[in-house]
């Protein structure tokens, strides 16, 4: 990622193991029960290969999901980038940035990951979050720093004089 003059990473993260866990376990789950039913209809031998099979391609579909998303907040923006092979990003300048707002469900909590929801200016319902991340209190953290840092660059900076218009 390039980054503009004077602007400063604060925040470089992706969303944490720990956050695919109910994904890989419900994978585990599908692949048992898939494996028990290829089993059942034909042989112990085809129900485990079918079964390791379908636990395979639940493991790469969450590396890959995890190791596709990548979200930075910077002292001028907040993006959010996505896809390995095909590539989806969004971003924001950081003085957009409405409202911040965290969700950690009962299981999110005791994995210690969360969800960072962001509202910004003009975007109306636009899904703009952060999914997965460890500690999430961070990335509110980060977002206030960023904000403050570009309020004081703006104030640092000399105002132009406005030049008078002319008459028509």
């Amino acid at each position: 990622m390039e980054l503009h003059p004077g602007e400063q990473i604060v925040f470089e993260g992706r969303p944490s193991w720990r956050a695919t866990l109910s994904f890989y376990l419900g994978g585990l789950v599908l692949a048992a029960l898939v494996g028990a039913i290829a089993g059942l209809a034909d042989s112990a031998v085809l129900g485990s290969g079918v079964g390791a099979a379908v636990l395979l391609v639940v493991l790469v579909v969450g590396f890959v999901r995890r190791m596709g998303a990548r979200y930075t907040i910077s002292t001028q923006r907040l993006i959010i980038r996505r896809g390995l092979l095909s590539r989806g990003v969004q971003q924001t300048r950081i003085e957009r940035v409405q409202n911040v707002n965290t969700h950690q469900s009962l299981v999110e909590r005791i994995l210690r990951v969360g969800t960072v929801d962001f509202d910004t200016a003009g975007t109306g319902d636009a899904d703009f979050r952060f999914d997965g991340i460890a500690n999430p209190g961070s990335v509110v953290r980060a977002i206030d720093v960023a904000q403050r840092d570009a309020n004081q660059q703006q104030l640092q900076q000399p105002q132009q004089p406005q030049q008078p218009q002319a008459e028509l």
